[in-house]
């Protein structure tokens, strides 16, 4: 199947009422676990890179194998471009073949942000590119994006909807309390914020840094507006820790894919658990 965008994901999941994942593809083994576990559960998936994972893995490579795992599969793929904030890497991804693109403008002024935003849908609309923007700032660090506690901002429900009237933006990534990261503690999610910026804006919302936060706040959120849901920090943790496991008990192992073949299944296993919590699964 061909990659498709994001926004014909998520305008199905806003009817009917579930959230589509949005899972980081840093090498090769990462992205097979999540198109396994997209076909296992029968969803609908989002695969994203971030700027540091272009920058690690190459744009060519990463574009290559997320679309030869997308033609041989069975459920929407889409190729997402994470916290794009350098405008040409966003329209190299297009180039490359991203069906969808996220411009991070949240450290800009507001109308600096629109002006951005915009620019990138003049390049991306016609030609059937998804589009997704950002307001408010989520704190932690993904990659070479760092936000302190201190520059974190909750959006305003009155800004996010000035935002999407001026731009038209597709979907919207919102700060209610999650970071990027690692939690030190139980992070608390401002309910009555998202439910008051769902009142003002009839687009999908999105949720970043959600690794770490419980099943139980991410089911609301998603009751209250919520169709993406980004997961990065537990893939890492899945991935690295089982490596780390099967080091320790064969210390003497030399075969790479015999320790990158567990950690590959470690992170299929929680996809998949994250894939029913969103209720995505057997949406595809």
């Amino acid at each position: 199947m061909a990659l498709v965008p994001v926004s014909d994901m998520l305008y199905k999941a806003q009817k009917e009422g579930y959230a589509v994942g949005a899972f980081n593809a840093n090498n090769m083994e990462i992205i097979q676990a999540i198109i396994a576990a997209a076909q296992l559960e029968n969803s609908p998936v989002i695969m994203q890179a971030s700027q540091g994972a272009i920058s690690y893995a190459g744009l060519d490579f990463i574009t290559g194998m997320v679309k030869i795992a997308a033609e041989a599969s069975k459920v929407p793929v889409a190729l997402h471009l994470d916290h794009g904030t350098d405008f040409d890497q966003v329209v190299k991804c297009i180039r490359s073949g991203f069906s969808s693109v996220m411009y991070d403008g949240s450290k800009l002024p507001l109308d600096e942000n629109i002006a951005m935003t915009n620019k990138v849908l003049e390049i991306a609309r016609p030609i059937g590119v998804s589009v997704e923007a950002e307001l408010g700032k989520i704190g932690g660090t993904e990659d070479d994006i760092h936000v302190s506690e201190k520059e974190a901002r909750y959006t305003d429900p009155e800004e996010a909807r000035y935002f999407v009237a001026k731009t038209g933006i597709e979907s919207l990534a919102i700060a209610i309390g999650t970071a990027h990261g690692q939690y030190k503690g139980e992070p608390e999610l401002d309910f009555e914020r998202l439910a008051k910026i769902k009142s003002l804006i009839d687009i999908p919302i999105v949720l970043h840094g959600s690794s770490g936060v419980p099943d139980e706040a991410v089911k609301r959120a998603i009751q209250l507006g919520i169709c993406k849901v980004n997961i990065d920090t537990n893939i890492r943790e899945a991935f690295v820790y089982t490596m780390r496991k099967v080091i320790q008990e064969k210390p003497n192992e030399i075969d790479p894919r015999k320790i990158l073949g567990p950690a590959r299944d470690a992170v299929v296993k929680i996809i998949r658990a994250k894939m029913k919590v969103f209720g995505s699964s057997g949406k595809a």
